[in-house]
């Protein structure tokens, strides 16, 4: 595939059209992002974009199998990946939907093999960006001008300020771009939000299962861990930087729930307002951004049997699973449901419009119904990267399929318009109008 002006080359994949790889900014270590200024010659866009260099995520793996495929690492990883529908006549202007990836603020990226938009993509006739950005001591842990906090917030804006420049090429419409992300992702879409320099980039956002009940609060956390880095040179090789990863984020164990994501968004920090001024800053966007937030009921589902502790406990007769629902329940409302429901309510007074959502699906059977990661194989279901992950290990290829066109389909039309027609489908995901 070649885009006008053959300024990008690259390939055709079935029912869409990939231009992948592509560098939208620079940055040296601990540095702002600066724009990739316009190529001179033609770009090869036909390698997936490298991952932020990261640790290992074992448990996670196992749940998700492999997860990460066959992608290289690299710090040098701004890049991002364009899937277009096969065949855009010139001049016609489809919906954009940017991509950015969930992981804790340390993992994952955006050419995941578990992220392929193709089927959103081919089914919803809109084009996809996934972005690739800095994570972890790379990304998202700063306390000053030598190392600023929220680098990987700037490049996500870069991201998109190099979609408002570009995206018309693809047969995108840059006046009507949403954004999305899930978990960490979806965390950080609702930061883009109120981030100074990003008014007029997108048009409407999905935050999805964002742990927005510990995004609060995290000054003291940020400032323990932050003293623990500054013994890392930096200049000292990336695999130490990671290495050192784990030792900086013991540092945040005292801070209890919201230890569980260590690495985040600062606020009081450039481009993120106070924390005593996000609330009103939200209301004052809620008029121009359309919002569909929400979460699954199950969230914490996926993370409590890695703990051992909990395991010993839930096994026991009659009591057990009566602990283990409780306790799910009670988390999931706490991190992700209540913080969700409360950006819903603000986002009505503000006067903006949107919708709620509660994802229940599952696989028949299985423990991780409702449970955090679930709606991933739903909206980016690619057979290969999925079939026999443990997360929908139960349901058939076509079960996953048909319940993951009807999210899909509700996702593409809010996208297109700012208004979706709820599912009528049981047990896949109640929305109601904010």
């Amino acid at each position: 595939m070649a885009v006008p002006r053959r300024t990008v080359v690259g390939r055709g994949d079935g029912d869409v059209v990939r231009a992948t790889g592509i560098r939208y900014a620079r940055a040296a270590r601990f540095g702002e992002p600066t724009a990739q200024p316009p190529a001179v010659g033609p770009i090869d866009a036909t390698s997936w974009a490298p991952a932020c260099p990261q640790p290992l995520t074992p448990q996670l793996d196992a749940v998700l199998s492999d997860p990460m495929g066959d992608l290289t690492y690299d710090e040098d990883c701004l890049r991002l990946s364009v899937t277009a529908p096969d065949g855009v006549p010139p001049g016609e202007a489809l919906p954009v939907m940017v991509w950015i990836h969930g992981g804790s603020y340390t993992s994952a990226a955006g050419d995941a093999p578990i992220f392929d938009p193709a089927a959103l993509v081919a089914e919803q006739r809109v084009v996809v960006v996934a972005v690739t950005y800095r994570l972890g001591l790379l990304g998202y842990l700063g306390d000053g001008p030598d190392r600023p906090a929220n680098l990987g917030l700037l490049d996500q804006i870069e991201a998109l300020r190099w979609v408002h420049r570009n995206v018309a090429a693809f047969g995108g419409d840059p006046a009507n771009v949403t954004v999305f992300g899930q978990s960490a992702g979806g965390d950080a879409v609702a930061h883009l939000m109120i981030a100074e320099g990003t008014e007029g980039l997108f048009a409407r956002v999905i935050i999805q299962s964002a742990p927005l009940g510990i995004s609060r609060n995290r000054a003291g956390m940020n400032a323990a861990m932050a003293r623990e880095a500054r013994g890392i040179p930096a200049d000292a090789p990336v695999s130490d930087v990671v290495a050192a990863q784990a030792r900086v984020a013991a540092k945040a164990r005292p801070y209890g729930l919201r230890a569980t994501m260590p690495f985040g968004t600062q606020y009081g920090r450039h481009p993120l307002p106070p924390e005593d001024a996000v609330d009103r800053a939200w209301e004052q966007v809620a008029g121009r951004v359309d919002v569909l937030v929400g979460y699954n009921d199950r969230e914490v589902a996926l993370f409590v049997p890695a703990v051992p502790r909990l395991g010993r406990i839930f096994a026991l007769p009659v009591l057990g699973p009566s602990v283990r629902r409780g306790l799910v329940a009670r988390l999931t409302r706490k991190v992700y449901g209540a913080g969700a429901g409360a950006f819903a309510a603000r986002h009505r007074r503000g006067g903006g419009r949107g919708y709620h959502y509660v994802l229940s699906w599952g696989a028949p059977g299985s423990p991780y119904a409702g449970a955090h990661c679930v709606d991933l194989p739903l909206l980016f279901g690619r057979r290969e990267a999925w079939e026999g992950a443990g997360l929908v290990a139960g349901a058939t290829w076509e079960q996953i399929d048909s319940a993951g066109r009807e999210l899909r389909r509700v996702w593409g039309e809010f996208a297109r318009t700012g208004r979706t027609t709820p599912t009528t489908r049981p047990g896949l995901v109640a929305i109601s109008e904010i």
